[in-house]
């Protein structure tokens, strides 16, 4: 995994540019923190910051290889998990290759098959080559958007990278925000529709796109989006389907040069993937899995069931790590840590995020980067088999908006009355959702109900998964660790996107085809549990932390913030003690201490970042 980087200009001469695009590079020095290299030419830079995983000795970027009389130059971010089999596919074409790593594969792949090449990769990925010859870029992201990918367009430039940070850094981008922006953050926030920046003049290529850009402008074309496709598969024909296309793709996200170890937290989703991971390990000699898991101080004490976390995961690590006989680490984290690492987290995905889940995933990162370079998660599960809550409740069935926006009205009564007439959040939010639904695929024959799943589908897998595979990128990152999410393979999601709902709930479960497909490979206790999301902490000294930190900025005249809310009535909630546990921020995800920290990092991030509104 890696940080690329880079511009275009038409009208200038960019082979003097060098300090500029090291700045650039720079800045995505925690996404690589093993080397650095930077290309220019007359009308192209690009910078790249490598995170060795695969051939380190070899592995070097910007990575240029000739053809004939043309010259290729590759920034690449990602792994390709099929790369063997390219390989040798290539090979029998003719070419010959002077590495073991994947990018040398990928770039050999797009001097074969050009942009088509996309159509043929298994992996996660974003990654931008420029043609000498062509004087062209060619800039793809991979289906699901695991990898990211910012660029900006002004007149004859185009900017590209990794993470915002690394555009901001050019002289010529400005860190200015307008109603759209403002929209996103505190209407949608933390989530962010696909494509959008946030910042003006910012785009992000949207999953499974790819863009080519020449002196006449730049084209962007789709090359998978999911497929509305009958299912034709009994329910034991599909949980074998489940299991066998599972359990291929957690063996080719194995394949590593450097230490991988898995997240478990003794849920489904992570205790199927450590099983499976264990049993590959047994079966080709590699010794033993080290697992991690992540808690709180103290809280065991404070921790209350709810519908999204119905019990703590301490007892069910136990039991698995007891059932595999992995190495375990369990890391924990007390109140201060925690507060502290909100600036860290803002500053790594360069908008302010999901508080105090973002600022424990660093932290965790961090942990885990002492001992390995790579890791296993069960992301996006939930997203694609269908385990929310709001998956199996009718007021978010038939509500007309994201399940998770069904606090928007409160969140929108937050806002200063001018800010709230200019951005119109509830008109915005309205018209995301309605984008969002237009684009579900739909069979013909299918019934009310069925189409009705199959929405609520889509819009978790295209709108909600994006913002937990933001967060879980730019926090691993962060700490130059590469987490692989073998949920996220796409095969997997277009297959599981299809399976009618009934059988998808088989047993009159939520996941119950996940369930089924299991059985065997997991205890049964395991495989029933209900499921649990990634922990917060329930310490009530996070609430008298977070809460302390709001009032100071709303006490501080100089405040960016207080210009964009609704002054007193954010600082009625934070001071009420009664209600400060129960606001609802996010849907159900977010309640009062998380609302407290996301206004304190949106702040933050005004203030940081030097957020001009216009």
């Amino acid at each position: 995994m890696c940080g690329i980087t880079g511009w275009i200009d038409w009208n200038s001469d960019l082979s003097h540019e060098v300090s500029k695009l090291e700045k650039m590079t720079e800045t995505l020095a925690l996404r690589g923190p093993d080397a650095s290299g930077i290309w220019m030419s007359e009308h192209c830079a690009v910078g790249h910051r490598r995170l060795s995983v695969m051939d380190p000795e070899n592995g070097a970027q910007p990575m240029i290889r000739r053809s004939g009389e043309n010259t290729y130059v590759i920034v690449y971010n990602g792994e390709l998990y099929n790369a063997p089999e390219l390989k040798k596919e290539l090979q029998d074409r003719g070419h010959r290759f002077t590495t073991n790593c994947d990018t040398e594969v990928l770039l050999v792949a797009y001097i074969e098959w050009g942009a088509s090449c996309v159509e043929r990769f298994n992996g996660i990925f974003a990654f931008a080559i420029w043609d000498t010859a062509g004087q062209n870029l060619f800039l793809a992201r991979d289906r699901l958007g695991v990898k990211p990918l910012f660029y900006s367009t002004k007149g004859s430039m185009f900017l590209f990278g990794s993470e915002v940070k690394s555009i901001l850094a050019h002289p010529s981008f400005k860190a200015e925000v307008g109603a759209e922006g403002l929209a996103e953050i505190f209407i949608v926030g933390p989530a962010r529709t696909p494509g959008q920046g946030i910042y003006k003049d910012l785009a992000e290529l949207k999953p499974g796109q790819c863009m080519t850009v020449t002196a006449d402008g730049h084209r962007i074309s789709a090359y998978w989006k999911l497929e509305a496709l009958p299912h034709e598969d009994d329910v034991d024909e599909t949980a074998a389907k489940v299991r066998e296309l599972l359990a291929d793709t957690v063996e080719r996200q194995l394949m590593s040069d450097v230490p991988v170890c898995t997240l478990l937290s003794g849920g489904l989703d992570s205790s199927a993937l450590t099983t499976l991971a264990v049993r590959y390990y047994e079966r080709t000699g590699q010794g033993e899995v080290h697992t991690y898991s992540v808690d709180y101080t103290d809280n065991d004490k404070h921790f209350k069931a709810h519908a999204f976390q119905p019990n703590s995961d301490a007892p069910w690590i136990e039991r698995m790590t007891s059932y595999l006989g992995t190495v375990h680490h369990a890391v924990q984290f007390d109140t201060p840590e925690l507060v502290g690492a909100l600036h860290d987290a803002t500053i790594a995905r360069d908008f302010p995020g999901m508080a105090d889940v973002d600022a424990s995933l660093l932290l965790f990162c961090r942990e885990i980067k002492k001992g390995a370079t790579v890791a296993i998660s069960g992301e996006a599960a939930d997203e694609v088999f269908g385990g929310y809550p709001w998956f199996h409740r009718e007021d978010a069935l038939g509500a007309d908006t994201f399940p998770w926006s069904l606090a928007a009205p409160m969140r929108a009564g937050l806002l200063n009355e001018e800010i709230a007439d200019w951005i119109k959040p509830l008109e915005y939010i309205g018209d995301r959702y309605a984008d969002a639904v237009a684009e579900v695929p739909y069979l013909g024959n299918e019934t009310e109900n069925e189409r009705k799943m199959r929405k609520m589908s889509y819009l978790n897998i295209t709108r909600f998964m994006p913002t937990l595979l933001d967060r879980k990128d730019r926090m691993s990152m962060a700490a130059g660790l590469e987490v692989r999410v073998p949920f996220c393979d796409h095969r997997l999601v277009q297959y599981v996107w299809n399976i009618p709902w009934e059988i998808k709930t088989s047993g009159d479960r939520e996941k119950g085809i996940l369930r089924k497909a299991l059985r065997g490979i997991l205890p049964e206790d395991v495989l029933t549990r209900k499921k649990s999301p990634y922990p917060k902490t329930h310490n009530p000294n996070y609430l008298a932390a977070v809460k302390g930190l709001l009032l100071d900025v709303l006490n501080d005249p100089s405040s960016p913030l207080l210009p964009l809310i609704n002054v007193a009535k954010v600082r009625e909630l934070a001071e009420s003690d009664s209600a400060a546990s129960n606001v609802p921020w996010f849907g159900q995800l977010m309640s009062g201490p998380q609302l407290f920290a996301y206004l304190y990092q949106v702040n933050l991030w005004l203030k940081k970042y030097g957020v001009v509104i216009k």
